[in-house]
């Protein structure tokens, strides 16, 4: 098995090589990871749809992504899947509730897994001021979106002024300087507002997945091309639960480890098999509640992890 994964990871360098892409992108295996959470559709509202050109004429063919893939059973409104993606539980939380209602003690979520192995991370959340830490929804920000802010250990339990949640959490305003300057954190998370994540229908186009589809035309390109990304670099696009049901939603995954070229498989996956391959990707443990159970994304990526 070690030497099959090893013939393939040189096969892998040689096509880099061959194509150009620079050394550091020659070797290794993911190294930065962004994850982009859109809102509230089914995969088959999104996969052909008129209104997502760029997610269907130019992310599909060039991507990996899962046809059967699912937020957890019966697990709904939003911030019960943020949770689960971020500690493979929602802590029997059924609503959308701010950290004043929700908070949890719990150091066993995955970027404080990551904070202990001195693996960097960040959220992007769009429409914050990056001044304070934000526990409160204001404007097109929701805090039912960043499940960061409901741990304790991030927002020194719901204090406004905390350095370790305001040095963590940042406005989207920063994340294109961040890019072009290579300073970005291992593991990334990114929530576009209410407008661009496919959850309300705003001006200018009152077409939430034709908005969300155009965010995504905006801001992923700054990603690929990017040295982190170039170097190891995994974005995962994914939905946070379905319009109906539990699904199938969406899952796309970009890099140069990915098999790419619009491969697709029908596996079972959920939020935990994200949450597992993320643990995977950084090699932290123990496997947070669900990710223990779930089929990690593995068959998407030709080298993983």
């Amino acid at each position: 098995m070690k030497l099959a994964r090893t013939l393939v990871k040189l096969a892998l360098c040689w096509t880099m090589i061959s194509a150009g892409l620079p050394a550091a992108a020659q070797s290794g295996n993911v190294k930065t990871v962004w994850i982009i959470l859109m809102e509230n559709h089914n995969w088959s509202q999104i996969k052909g749809s008129s209104s997502a050109p760029y997610i269907n004429n130019t992310l599909l063919p060039m991507a990996s992504h899962a046809e059967q893939y699912f937020n957890p059973p019966s697990i709904h409104p939003s911030l019960p899947n943020y949770l689960w993606l971020e500690a493979g539980t929602n802590f029997g939380v059924l609503d959308d509730n701010p950290p004043s209602s929700h908070h949890f003690s719990t150091t066993q979520h995955l970027v404080t897994l990551l904070q202990n192995k001195a693996i960097s991370w960040k959220t992007y959340q769009e429409n914050i001021s990056g001044t304070t830490c934000p526990l409160t929804s204001s404007g097109e920000y929701a805090v039912k979106h960043n499940p960061f802010v409901y741990f304790d250990d991030v927002t020194n339990t719901l204090n406004p002024n905390s350095a370790e949640c305001i040095n963590h959490v940042r406005p989207f305003t920063e994340f294109a300087s961040d890019l072009a300057n290579n300073n970005v954190a291992a593991y990334n998370f990114i929530t576009p507002n209410l407008c661009d994540d496919m959850h309300d229908s705003c001006r200018p186009t009152r077409n939430a997945i034709k908005q969300g589809d155009t965010w995504l035309s905006q801001n992923i390109p700054l990603i690929l091309n990017s040295a982190a990304y170039k170097a190891g670099g995994a974005i995962f696009i994914t939905w946070d639960e379905a319009a109906s049901g539990d699904g199938p939603i969406g899952m796309i995954v970009l890099s140069p480890f990915a098999k790419g070229h619009g491969y697709s498989n029908t596996i079972h996956y959920t939020h935990g098999s994200t949450l597992r391959t993320f643990e995977e990707i950084f090699g932290v443990t123990p496997l947070l509640g669900d990710a223990a159970k779930e089929t990690d994304l593995s068959d998407l990526f030709t080298v993983f992890p």
